[in-house]
């Protein structure tokens, strides 16, 4: 039995709270890949970053999500970066995959003063921009379902997720659109929203 289901978005999406809250809802396990790969590597992200690099962390973080999709009936949280590996968007597919989008303004207040976040050091609102307009599309494309953590909170999402995983239908709907959340909060005419 694969994952219960598996969460994807932005830093400041709110991934790991919302997953670790729907987790203890359902009496499952949460797994977060980002702590898989510090464990693993027995130093934080951040300093995988500053004394392997990016492309290491990816090499440990697939391996990672690699382990999380293969737990039974588990919640999972992904680190934001990790829709970027093809292998992963791909075993994604067979996945129930709830995509948690965030206005800027709220990912960045929510994200900037989070330093193991490396890479968003800096500029947070311009560095967030750009993720958000490079990976929307990778978290459309694997999306199953779609929530805005904008305007609820991690309860109140986690309660939404929940009902969408315990309807009859097992949670099997249309794929998410692929529009983000407006910068205001809002959705974005044609996103999915419960």
């Amino acid at each position: 039995m694969p994952p219960r289901v598996v969460f994807v978005g932005v830093p400041g999406a709110g991934k790991s709270t919302i997953a670790a809250e729907v987790a203890r809802r359902l009496g499952a396990a949460h797994i977060d890949t980002d702590d898989l790969v510090a464990t693993s590597a027995a130093m934080s992200v951040s300093d995988i970053f500053v004394t392997e690099g990016e492309a290491a962390f990816r090499a440990r973080e697939r391996a990672a999500v690699t382990a999380a999709l293969q737990a039974e009936a588990a919640v999972v949280s992904l680190g934001g970066g990790a829709v970027i590996d093809p292998a992963t968007r791909d075993d994604l597919r067979h996945q129930q995959v709830a995509w948690l989008q965030v206005s800027l303004s709220d990912a960045a207040t929510r994200a900037g003063l989070n330093q193991a976040r490396p890479l968003l050091l800096g500029n947070v609102r311009t560095t967030l921009a750009r993720l958000l307009d490079e990976r929307t599309p990778w978290y459309a494309e694997v999306a199953t379902r779609s929530f805005d953590t904008s305007t609820a909170s991690a309860e109140e999402i986690a309660e939404q997720v929940v009902r969408w995983l315990s309807a009859p239908d097992g949670g099997q709907v249309e794929p998410a659109a692929s529009a983000a959340p407006a910068d205001d909060g809002d959705p974005k005419p044609g996103s999915v929203t419960p």
